[in-house]
């Protein structure tokens, strides 16, 4: 399935067991001898009563990730589908808390929960309540640098020109730069106008994909923040477009497509 061009390949353990979930990630997710895929989604029963269902996801590389906004999406509409829950709004048990995402003719809106901006809790080794628009030098460049966690951490940096950004090259350096413990996804913006802006993410543990949710939503929120953007914000990604909305209530909701490409029986080995 794909949400917005970021795809992902998912197994409903409601049927089905898997002995090695980061072998398979790293297994099915390889473009080349594998199935291709940004990663591996699990839809699997709650473990609370305050849930539906649960998503659990795994990057290429078969590390663990907390929250995918594209991903979801796609979890709850196989949820649906396969009969799972007949819940709408569904919730789902996340690595990052319960998601609450309503599924509608136009694609599925999700509640993403309010943005965390302590760079403690990011987490980002740098001073003060924000990181916002902060100087941080990578690969003998500096660049303004906006801090916020969707579930999982984001860097997020406006330039004047996105389609120009070396992402292959300058996307690891900050996904691995020491001021993030726990690595980052780093996405560069480019404003249209207040209402709209183009957007590029280098996802930790997988590389550039056509669509980052939580890094839309990371976009959204740094957009306001520094005073570049509005909300509602629409973001064109090279896979589509999402919609994004930070509340009053400081809470960020995205809505976007999800569509199931194929489907089929995996026989290796092992896991």
């Amino acid at each position: 399935m794909h949400g917005t061009g970021n795809d992902y390949v998912y197994v409903d353990l409601f049927d089905e067991t898997v002995s090695d979930a980061e072998e398979l990630a790293r297994v099915v997710s390889d473009r080349h001898t594998g199935i291709g895929a940004d990663g591996l989604i699990l839809l699997a029963p709650a473990e609370t009563d305050d849930a539906d269902v649960r998503m659990i996801m795994y990057n290429a590389d078969g590390s663990r990730a907390e929250m995918c906004g594209n991903g979801i999406r796609c979890l709850a509409t196989l949820a649906a589908a396969h009969g799972r829950t007949d819940e709408n709004p569904m919730r789902i048990e996340t690595d990052s808390g319960v998601k609450v995402v309503e599924l509608r003719k136009a694609g599925a809106r999700v509640d993403m929960g309010e943005p965390e901006l302590d760079p403690r809790k990011i987490p980002v080794d740098l001073p003060g309540p924000r990181v916002v628009d902060a100087p941080v030098e990578v690969e003998g460049q500096t660049f303004a640098m906006t801090c916020v966690s969707m579930g999982n951490p984001h860097a997020v940096i406006f330039v004047e020109d996105v389609a120009a950004v070396e992402l292959a090259w300058i996307g690891p350096a900050f996904e691995r730069h020491a001021l993030f413990p726990e690595r980052v996804n780093v996405s560069f913006a480019e404003v249209i106008d207040p209402g709209n802006v183009k957007q590029r993410t280098w996802e930790r543990g997988t590389g550039e994909t056509r669509a980052c949710g939580t890094g839309a939503c990371a976009v959204c929120v740094a957009g306001v923040l520094t005073g570049r953007t509005a909300t509602p914000l629409r973001s064109r990604l090279a896979g589509g477009e999402l919609f994004l909305e930070w509340d009053d209530e400081g809470r960020v909701f995205m809505t976007g497509p999800a569509v199931e490409v194929f489907h089929g029986v995996w026989t290796g080995d092992g896991v």
